[in-house]
């Protein structure tokens, strides 16, 4: 008889790149795991995993057997809210994943405000580089970013233009960049994040402020122009990147939510203003609406609502980001 614990082993399976990533996510030691398995494809006589030392591969029998556990997965957790008590109380696990950096600064906190309105939930916050599109098993998905090919509804929480920022200290040895080509000659920071081409900067004018503003949405907007970037210095870690701009070791191209707060200090000084990089909007993923649970509502409601009040904003959206610009988040 197939169980419960089956399911979550497949859907284990089709989420994890390997036996042993498989076996973390299920917090049980790959030989024990790979027993399980073995005996699941015995019951069922079919083989529903490859493996090799390296990689592992669903067949497509093991294809359908995820699909339909996690069909039945969702609607067993789904189970206990159709029998909620009139307080409409919510109760189970709220998985959710975000980024290191904004995770950590704007996600966790407006969690901790979320778990005292639903004391009856656990809430499990997962911390990842990429936590699009490796959700995994997750609820709900913060990604900062533009999201490609999904079918999971994406809703603008944060416009979040990308600065281009330096140390005064830097800028009073080598000078203020006049216009992007200019970068050519001064020493560049690159995140790798995403999977994105992070040497190959796009740009264009920003509109006008003021009263031309109008006039100015009217009319085509400035040329996309790109710039292939050679650095001096990479890493993946944006706070990392953002200390060595503050420490004096070049520009470095970064979220405003990033460096807002260096640049409100003093430590960062933003550069070209009059510039518009490409933005990286904040998102908040959620399945469609056939997959939501309860929890998920509330918590696409509660993010909607505590983002609407905060300055430099976008307002919610059913698809692709925003390219409305607002005033600067905090």
């Amino acid at each position: 008889m197939i169980q419960i614990e089956d399911l979550r082993l497949v859907e284990a399976l089709a989420q994890a790149p390997s036996l042993s990533a498989a076996a973390r996510a299920l917090n049980v030691t790959p030989p024990a795991l790979s027993i399980r398995l073995r005996k699941l494809e015995a019951t069922l006589g079919l083989t529903l995993a490859t493996r090799t030392a390296r990689r592992l591969s669903l067949t497509p029998e093991g294809e359908r057997f995820a699909e339909q556990g996690a069909a039945l997965l969702a609607q067993l957790e789904a189970l206990p809210e159709s029998f909620q008590r009139e307080d409409q109380r919510l109760t189970g696990t709220l998985r959710i994943a975000a980024p290191f950096g904004y995770g950590r600064r704007h996600v966790a906190p407006l969690l901790a405000q979320f778990a005292r309105q639903h004391p009856g939930l656990r809430l499990q916050l997962d911390l990842r580089e990429t936590p699009w599109p490796d959700r995994h098993d997750s609820d709900a998905v913060i990604h900062v970013g533009k999201v490609r090919d999904s079918s999971w509804i994406a809703r603008t929480l944060a416009a979040n233009e990308r600065w281009l920022c330096a140390s005064p200290a830097y800028l009073r040895a080598h000078g203020t960049p006049a216009e992007p080509r200019d970068l050519l000659a001064h020493a560049c920071i690159c995140i790798r994040e995403n999977d994105e081409d992070n040497t190959l900067w796009h740009y264009r004018l920003a509109p006008p402020d003021g009263k031309a503003a109008a006039a100015a949405r009217r009319t085509r907007a400035a040329p996309r122009q790109a710039l292939r970037i050679a650095p001096a210095y990479t890493t993946n870690d944006g706070a990392v990147a953002r200390a060595w701009a503050e420490a004096g070791l070049g520009l470095v191209l970064r979220s405003e939510w990033d460096v807002s707060e260096a640049i409100a200090a003093g430590t960062l000084v933003r550069v070209l203003p009059g510039w518009q990089f490409d933005s990286a909007p904040v998102m908040l993923l959620v399945p469609g609406r056939r997959g939501r649970t309860a929890r998920v509502r509330a918590l696409l409601a509660f993010f909607e609502a505590a983002t609407a009040v905060r300055p430099g904003q976008a307002a919610p959206r059913r698809a692709q980001p925003s390219s409305r610009r607002r005033s600067p988040s905090p």
